[in-house]
């Protein structure tokens, strides 16, 4: 069944995407242009999508925060501080 009439994208192109890694109508847009014509199938990728696994959102998960560490660290500059 096609999702995006516009671009003749199936729903079968949606989930072979997302299992490649898109987790968001973004990256699917990215992909395959899938959303970005009249917007219609946007909801429909959404709902596709749904909040199942997505791989780059678990391995952002499990990396300890950067900017927490880093901050703790740093040294505070004010502006007209010497770089």
């Amino acid at each position: 069944m096609f999702v995006c009439s516009c671009f003749g994208i199936t729903e079968q192109q949606v989930k072979q995407h997302a299992e490649d890694g898109a987790c968001t109508p973004r990256q699917i847009a990215s992909a395959c242009k899938a959303g970005t014509d009249c917007g219609g199938c946007v909801r429909r990728i959404q709902a596709l999508l749904g909040r199942g696994a997505c791989p780059r959102r678990d391995q952002i998960a499990r990396r300890p925060p950067v900017l927490a560490a880093s901050a703790a660290e740093a040294p505070v500059r004010r502006l007209g501080d010497a770089a």
